[in-house]
């Protein structure tokens, strides 16, 4: 399988979650799948995007909708786990592609869940760590969120926080500076 170069898949994933322990019978699982794509040579970012996921085998806690802005409404209108992950690689050929995330949280839970529903994996093994790859290409002495990372590179975050699209627009833009500022 040949790899295409040209862009990164850039992803943020939201899940439900509760301020505590979940209730009896329910764990985390993926609700919004947030998508930009950058081309590794202009440096330029797509439209975001938000894949909104049905969840499946939780609810929405009064936590999650304040923290992510999601709410049940919004979801019920998702596509199931199973279609998100086929989106990619039909849509955006994810397989082909590197990806990359803020963090190895959003790696982690897309590989176990896939597991435990049985769906194929979107992505093929290259995958970026941002957070880690901003620390390092900055010499700091530890990683930085996402907000700070902003920061660093001199640009506002836009849009909300633990929105999956916003996160994917801007760790988009960060991956880039990284990407395309050669000297330090």
């Amino acid at each position: 399988m040949t790899k295409r170069l040209g862009k990164i898949i850039v992803i943020d994933l939201e899940a439900t979650c509760w301020d505590g322990e979940p209730p009896a019978g329910e764990h985390s699982e993926i609700i919004e799948i947030g998508l930009c794509e950058l081309d590794t040579l202009t440096g330029e970012r797509s439209a975001p995007r938000a894949i909104l996921v049905k969840p499946e085998q939780s609810s929405l806690s009064e936590f999650c909708i304040q923290l992510t802005t999601l709410i049940p409404d919004m979801l019920a209108e998702g596509l199931t786990f199973r279609q998100a992950c086929l989106l990619l690689r039909e849509e955006y050929q994810s397989q082909h592609h590197t990806w990359a995330s803020y963090g190895d949280y959003d790696r982690i839970q897309l590989m176990k869940q896939c597991e435990s529903r049985g769906v194929p994996y979107p992505f093929g093994r290259s995958h970026i760590n941002v957070k880690n790859l901003l620390a390092l290409h900055f010499g700091l002495k530890g990683e930085v969120d996402l907000r700070q990372a902003m920061k660093l590179i001199g640009m506002p975050f836009e849009g909300t926080i633990h929105r999956g699209m916003d996160d994917a627009w801007n760790i988009a833009a960060v991956l880039s500076r990284v990407l395309l500022t050669r000297d330090r």
